[in-house]
Formats: structure tokens, C-alpha cells, sequence
């Protein structure tokens, strides 16, 4: 069974016990960060599974706890924890997924290439999945290079 496969696995378990309605929103956020993460890897040369890993585990904190307050910094701690119970990356590849969870929410800093992807992963499943909603202040710049990069009109 593949890395990413496992994590799924592990993911589901985790919020198996929440509310249907909620459990569902939450797989359904980080497939699609998960799916933007894997095309965003291949288009800029980085380990698409590494990748897809990062994006499950990305709001895992959030959804465990019912806060979002400091919870990326929360879940690169429990990503940490994940990661090392299930021991499917090395020290090397959970240091990297955990820093990218970690940093993931704050969307007006520039960090490692891989820490913008899971950023930029986050923003294109909030701004894509429903077209219909406005664009939170704090991604639109993100969302704007996202366009340019991949051709797209705003």
C-alpha cells in the first residue's frame, strides 16, 4: 500500500468519531488540497506524494480540536506524531511536511518553495472548490499568482 494511502487511512480514523455533515466538509477540503498539492508538485518539480501527504494532515488540528486558533502551528505538532506512529517518511520528510503544516497559514510570507506549495495547494481548493465565494482578503494575492501561473483569468 502506497504512503499516501496509509495517511488517508490514518486520517479517517482520526475523524471517524465527528459529526457526518462535519467528517464530510473535512475529507472533502483535504482531498482537494491533497489533489491541487500533487498537481502543483509536478508542475514546479517537487515529490508529489510528499506533497499529498502535507495537504492531508495540513488542517487535521483544526478538525480534531473544533478551533482554528493556532492550528497549523498545532498541527505540525500532530502531523509529527502522526508521521512517526505510522513511519511511512523519514526524519528528513516529516521535518519537511510538519515545517509546511506549520506554515501554512500564514499566506502573506514567503517561505520554502515546498512550504508555498501546500500554501498555494490551501488557497486553490478555498478559491476554486466554489467559485461562487469571495475571496478571503488574505489569499487574494496568492490567488492572483496562482491565475498568472497557470494561465488562468481571474
Amino acid at each position: 500500500m502506497g504512503r499516501f494511502k496509509v495517511v488517508c487511512e490514518r486520517v479517517d480514523q482520526v475523524i471517524a468519531p465527528m459529526e457526518s455533515a462535519k467528517r464530510q466538509k473535512a475529507l472533502q477540503h483535504l482531498h482537494g488540497v491533497s489533489l491541487a498539492a500533487a498537481i502543483l508538485a509536478k508542475k514546479r518539480n517537487l515529490s508529489a506524494e510528499i506533497a499529498q501527504i502535507a495537504a492531508m494532515l495540513h488542517d487535521l488540528a483544526a478538525y480534531t480540536s473544533g478551533s482554528y486558533e493556532n492550528h497549523a502551528m498545532r498541527g505540525g505538532e500532530l502531523a509529527k506524531t502522526i508521521l512517526v506512529e505510522l513511519g511511512v517518511t523519514t526524519e528528513a520528510e516529516t521535518a519537511q511536511i510538519c515545517q509546511a503544516i506549520a506554515r501554512h497559514d500564514d499566506k502573506d510570507r514567503v517561505d520554502t518553495p515546498f512550504d508555498e506549495l501546500l500554501k498555494d495547494a490551501d488557497v486553490m481548493d478555498h478559491t476554486l472548490h466554489d467559485v461562487t465565494k469571495e475571496i478571503k482578503a488574505k489569499e487574494q494575492t496568492r490567488f492572483a499568482s496562482l491565475c498568472k501561473e497557470f494561465g488562468l483569468r481571474e
